[in-house]
């Protein structure tokens, strides 16, 4: 029996772990664009000819949820970029592990976080 520690992902895992990424940008993207139509469109829903009262109300409730979709895609395009850099560490092999303790971030919690850079030990560190 071996008891070597396993310093990296072999090739196989990292490209499974690859694919995975790839298909979670390709979700992530579709997100954004929602969000990102949300907050581009102009809201004239031919409501021009309505109550001042209830047309200020609207225009409150419309910045409103503009600001929140903003906030939802500014989320969103971090998510792309983590989920792009973690493709990176498995071009140069170093996905998965832990960037405080150096060991491998368990595979369960890579396929839950994929873009996970610490151990859940490392995270309990930091509390």
């Amino acid at each position: 029996m071996s008891t070597e520690v396993k310093e990296r992902f072999s090739d196989a895992e990292l490209a499974e772990f690859k694919e995975l990424i790839q298909g979670k940008i390709a979700k992530a993207k579709e997100q954004l664009e929602i969000y990102q139509n949300a907050y581009k469109n102009d809201g004239n829903n031919g409501t021009d000819d309505t109550s001042p009262t209830f047309k200020a109300f609207e225009e409150g409730s419309e910045t409103m949820s503009k600001e929140a979709n903003s906030q939802l895609a500014i989320r969103q395009e971090k998510f792309i970029r983590d989920l792009k850099n973690a493709l990176m560490r498995i071009e140069n092999k170093t996905y998965g592990v832990c960037r405080v303790t150096g060991k491998l971030i368990n595979k369960e919690r890579l396929k839950l976080v994929p873009h996970a850079t610490l151990s859940i030990e490392a995270k309990n560190m930091q509390r």
